[in-house]
């Protein structure tokens, strides 16, 4: 028996749906969240965002929650116009556009995780920064969510991420931004528009959070009382993983969004920044 998954958050408002709207779906082994977007006025009309009472440990696992899901939420079993489809995982590899062939896709992921013969490989192609996102999806909820949509487009997570960050980041002073979810985060570092770094790591303990951070700003010789570190994603000042990187890093903020379905939302605005910063 399938334990009842929780919702975390949703909008208040109601949808008054229209095919003209694009679904943007996200999901990793802890949740599923997805945005409902209007192509008229470009604005976000609806969020919600589910919570796995516990960790999914496979892709089989993962589905059956998302089925689960599917067949109860109703703003789901709509008709749109585009969706979008976000795997988050840390089985990808960024790999420079002159040294990319796809022959040889799974030797770029051998170096970081262990894949087998039967994964499905996949790639975006992230033109800001000249390079390939390298990475393995989760074939079996593509295939479902084609029995349900038909034609869709899907990226890594972290290729959305570095995108929008780089289109919203107009200075060029070098600056951190981590990327915060349940027991993994990102680390991208920017400057002049360029990605000097990026990298996903996963924490148990707040030791484990701030360590490896450190050991980040350690290796690329950055200033821990210099360097502007923004947090996104699920993490509060009140949180202990805030508080210990603190002690640690002097500047340090949170990214906000400027997308008005907050307004209707119980969240922070710097919170589910791959599918709400606008």
């Amino acid at each position: 028996m399938i334990k009842k998954t929780v919702i975390k958050k949703n909008s208040r408002n109601t949808v008054t749906h229209t095919k003209d709207t694009k679904l943007s779906i996200q999901f990793n082994l802890d949740g599923f969240s997805f945005c409902i977007i209007n192509n008229s006025t470009k604005e976000t009309s609806y969020f919600s965002e589910y919570v796995f009472n516990e960790k999914q440990l496979t892709p089989e696992s993962l589905l059956k929650k998302i089925e689960e899901i599917f067949k109860t939420d109703i703003h789901l079993q709509k008709d749109f116009s585009s969706v979008l489809v976000i795997h988050q995982n840390n089985l990808f590899s960024l790999v420079p556009n002159q040294y990319f062939s796809e022959d040889i896709l799974s030797d770029y992921l051998n170096f970081n995780i262990k894949t087998l013969a039967t994964d499905f490989i996949a790639y975006d192609d992230i033109e800001s920064i000249h390079a390939k996102n390298v990475y393995v999806p989760y074939v079996n909820i593509n295939n479902y969510l084609f029995q349900n949509f038909g034609e869709f487009e899907y990226k890594h997570h972290l290729t959305i991420l570095i995108e929008k960050l780089i289109s919203s980041n107009n200075s060029n002073e070098k600056k951190v931004f981590v990327n915060v979810s349940k027991e993994n985060y990102d680390i991208v570092i920017l400057q002049n528009k360029e990605l000097q770094f990026s990298n996903s790591f996963n924490f148990q303990t707040k030791e484990d959070f701030i360590y490896y951070i450190l050991f980040t700003f350690e290796q690329l010789k950055l200033d821990v009382e210099e360097i502007a570190l923004f947090f996104t994603g699920d993490i509060e000042p009140e949180s202990e993983i805030y508080k210990i990187t603190y002690q640690y890093i002097r500047n340090v903020a949170f990214l906000e969004s400027n997308n008005k379905i907050f307004n209707e939302l119980d969240a922070s605005k710097h919170s589910n920044y791959i599918l709400l910063n606008s």
